[in-house]
């Protein structure tokens, strides 16, 4: 049995997201993930979506040799080994060699509300510098909406995270909609997920 880390909330939404992801994406293209983690969805996805490359990233460096792990075991050979990517560097990645292919997709789960507020801000500016022509951002986690109820778990979620870390919480739609038009982004598609989640589509502006 295989002893790589696990995360089971990865586990319970990688079918959900990839059922919306195959509806929404063409048949093929370029992916980049940030924030991989586990390299669960990395693997699903790219399983998933046989017409796809996929490029993990992490801002944690012990994550990546996990990643690289999981991929070899699901003898995936359309997924690039992971790269150390820190969201808020002005250069992705910061390390090793530039990213100089553009992505047809950027794709970044349950971030913004474990990390500074300002890595929203360097999110968005970062896609829409390597973003190809009609590429999109997709965007997974909660969101606190206004005129939406907030429902009690994710109250009690964003308690939780502001007890750890400060900088940490549920990030404001609205607030997270103003970072992306401050880049020439703008919000296409919402769609609402399972445990109070969104998957949202985020597109360059005409």
């Amino acid at each position: 049995m295989s002893q790589l880390p696990f995360s089971p909330a990865a586990e319970r939404n990688k079918a959900p997201i990839l059922e919306r992801l195959q509806a929404l994406l063409p048949a093929q293209g370029t992916a980049l993930e940030i924030a991989s983690g586990t390299g669960q969805h990395a693997e699903w996805f790219a399983a998933g979506l046989p017409g796809w490359r996929w490029q993990p990233t992490d801002f944690e460096a012990q994550a990546l040799p996990a990643i690289d792990a999981r991929v070899a075991e699901a003898a995936l050979t359309r997924v690039a080994p992971a790269r150390r990517l820190d969201v808020l560097a002005p250069q992705w990645p910061a390390e090793g060699a530039a990213f100089h292919t553009p992505f047809d997709l950027v794709y970044c789960a349950n971030m913004l509300h474990i990390a500074p507020w300002a890595t929203c801000a360097a999110l968005m500016q970062g896609a829409v510098r390597h973003l190809a022509p009609g590429g999109v951002l997709i965007t997974y986690g909660p969101y606190l909406e206004q005129g939406v109820p907030t429902s009690a778990g994710n109250l009690a979620f964003d308690a939780s995270l502001r007890a750890q870390n400060p900088d940490w919480g549920i990030r404001s739609l609205a607030d997270v909609t103003a970072q992306a038009q401050r880049t020439g982004l703008g919000l296409l598609q919402r769609h609402a997920m399972p445990s109070n989640n969104l998957l949202l589509v985020w597109g360059r502006q005409p």
